[in-house]
């Protein structure tokens, strides 16, 4: 049973990224409304782990975003172009070598989040990468100030506690990997 239900929709505007729809509601208690939604294909956060001495490294890119006008550290994420729709395990292996030049072996889609539901259609897949090849990155003109490197458990953790480490996919993934523990996938 849905608590709203949608009379019309319209495009506001649309990229190769991403729509944004105006949705005019009538609610549960019969009230008229409008919803603005940010529509986004099915996107990816790429959690890349490799083995390494008293434990295990994570890969994390750092980049501008616009939006905040600060550099943020996140795991590799995002979505295809031009309205694209390819399944988790392909974006994450695309997005991955894209941003790192990682290649892996193993990918397992841990979870599906849902990215800002209050204002956003979109949902991304967790997806673990192991057993990785290194190679160049081939990025997007965008990413071109990205850079990338390994972090240890710990040193995450800290990150997060000072708020060196704040984008929520980035929070949200971390919690998908820590609830495992250090076992593998």
């Amino acid at each position: 049973m849905t608590d709203v239900t949608r009379l019309s929709s319209r495009t506001v505007y649309r990229n190769a990224w991403m729509s944004v729809r105006e949705d005019d509601v009538r609610r549960a208690d019969g009230s008229a409304g409008i919803y603005g939604v940010v529509d986004r294909p099915l996107g990816v956060v790429v959690v890349a782990r490799r083995p390494a001495a008293g434990g295990e490294q994570i890969y994390l890119v750092e980049q501008f975003r616009y939006p905040v006008g600060a550099r943020r550290w996140e795991f590799p994420a995002g979505t295809a172009p031009d309205g694209e729709r390819l399944g988790a395990v392909a974006l994450a292996a695309r997005e991955l070598r894209e941003e790192t030049g990682l290649v892996a072996e193993s990918l397992t889609h841990l979870a599906t989040i849902d990215v800002a539901p209050g204002f956003c259609a979109q949902r991304s897949a967790v997806v673990l990468a192991e057993d990785l090849i290194e190679g160049e990155p081939d990025r997007e003109h965008e990413e071109q100030d990205m850079r990338g490197r390994w972090w240890g458990r710990s040193e995450i953790a800290a990150a997060i506690e000072t708020g060196k480490i704040c984008d929520a996919q980035t929070l949200a993934a971390w919690a998908c990997v820590v609830s495992r523990g250090s076992r593998p996938a």
